[in-house]
């Protein structure tokens, strides 16, 4: 029983399309793209049963919400809702990037850089910090949902508003890890998906099931800024994914689907360049990552043990079921607080991000200029660099949702001291369908 939150940025906007600072004015209206882009949305969202949508009070969000309503051909009632309006830039609003960065260069780079530590004056020239407002109207937000639709409804909403608001409201369901303001991307009309539900001790529990996915707008891929990219893949499903079993380091080869899922990401893949591949050592990554690469001419995959999957020791091979009748004290706490489990005969949760992560950082180091780097690895492998990259910690595992042939996209910066963006994160359309539906079973 959970409670699923679909986040949909406005289409393209005029100001979008001017490269204009827009905020709160309402001056901005939907492009004839945005248009297409809230219907196509729609469509895509169209077999999914929606409860509610809610939506900004200005008319390029509120535009994209009929649009996108009206063609999922649901009975759906519309919701205004001001916590949902964009970041206040007043001062700014209507002018163009360029002449904001001109203008108001010290300002404009604490934007870019510290968003939290911007300062504007208003028309009254009183002082206000538009992102610490933002993340404070994300908060009243999440708690006017919450008491509204419960985590044990199973219902699904749309939330339609913009692309500041939207990542505040992101940052307060990961409980504000810091500096992920920069880390995360939203494109127009993409869909991100989030599922609350209660955890076993009653908290809040969060997951990331799709960042920022674009690919129902027929452009595959969001555009690549000229940064390195690497893209994340988790290996296609094994016997033991579909029965439930913790695999671990046994080497438990694809079966026909999941070869069936290697070989639809390489024809989601096919026209994006890769330069180069890495896989953990193990034969179902191993597998997936020959499948992508066949379709790329001349690159050659190398191999990592840093990449391989937890190690869960006297674990593995056994069903859930298995699994509590002999440790039900440690699988419980397993579900609970990941981070303090040492797998009997196994690794640990911290064993595995010590050396998942220095296998990351040496692909990074490896890339060249501009370069795009294609790397296939396990669910707890990947689940652990996704919380690097954004901001959390290894206690944040359950957070992260890794479908069986899912793609992740991550942007290195081109400045070094700027934070990679994660700019789309498990990617399944090219499985069918914009919901996971991969199967849910152990690491």
């Amino acid at each position: 029983m959970s409670l699923r939150l679909l986040l949909v940025r406005h289409g393209l906007s005029s100001f979008n399309l001017e490269k204009r600072i827009q905020g709160r004015s309402d001056d901005s209206t939907l492009t004839e793209l945005g248009i297409e882009q809230a219907r196509s949305t729609g469509k895509t969202l169209s077999t999914i049963p929606i409860n509610s949508v809610y939506s900004s009070p200005l008319q390029r969000a509120q535009s994209t919400a009929s649009e996108l309503i009206q063609a999922s051909s649901q009975n759906v009632s519309l919701t205004l809702d001001e916590k949902l309006l964009e970041i206040d830039l007043t001062p700014w609003s209507g002018m163009t990037e360029e002449e904001v960065s001109k203008k108001f260069p010290k300002d404009y780079a604490i934007w870019k850089d510290n968003p939290e530590d911007l300062v504007l004056n208003n028309s009254n020239n009183q002082s206000y910090k538009p992102f610490r407002d933002l993340i404070d109207q994300s908060k009243e937000f999440l708690k006017n949902i919450l008491s509204k639709h419960s985590l044990e409804s199973n219902e699904t909403i749309i939330i339609v508003a913009h692309n500041a608001i939207l990542r505040c409201i992101i940052i307060q369901l990961l409980h504000e890890p810091k500096d992920i303001f920069q880390r995360l991307r939203l494109n127009n009309a993409s869909i991100s998906v989030f599922n609350l539900f209660n955890s076993v001790n009653k908290d809040l529990q969060v997951q990331i099931e799709t960042l920022n996915n674009t690919v129902h707008l027929d452009r595959g891929l969001p555009e690549n800024k000229n940064n390195n990219r690497i893209i994340l893949v988790r290996h296609g499903e094994t016997d033991w994914n579909r029965q439930g079993r913790f695999q671990g380091q046994i080497d438990i080869p694809l079966n026909e689907n999941g070869k069936a899922q290697a070989q639809a990401a390489a024809i989601f893949l096919q026209q994006v360049k890769i330069d180069q591949a890495f896989s953990s050592s193990m034969s179902r990554p191993k597998e997936t990552a020959e499948i992508i690469i066949k379709e790329h001419n001349k690159v050659k995959l190398n191999l990592t043990d840093g990449l391989k999957e937890i190690a869960h020791g006297l674990w593995e091979g056994k069903l859930e079921s298995e699994i509590q009748m002999n440790w039900p004290d440690l699988l419980k706490e397993w579900t609970e607080s990941p981070e303090r489990v040492i797998m009997p005969e196994g690794e640990s949760i911290k064993d595995v991000w010590n050396r998942a992560i220095k296998a990351w950082k040496e692909i990074c180091i490896s890339l060249g200029p501009k370069e795009t780097a294609l790397v296939v690895a396990h669910d707890a492998v990947n689940k652990t660099i996704i919380c690097y990259l954004l901001g959390l910690t290894d206690s944040d595992i359950w957070m992260v949702k890794q479908g069986n042939g899912g793609v992740t996209i991550i942007d290195m910066a081109v400045n070094s001291k700027k934070k990679p963006v994660v700019t789309c994160l498990n990617l399944t359309s090219h499985l069918g369908g914009v919901l996971d539906q991969t199967a849910t079973g152990a690491l």
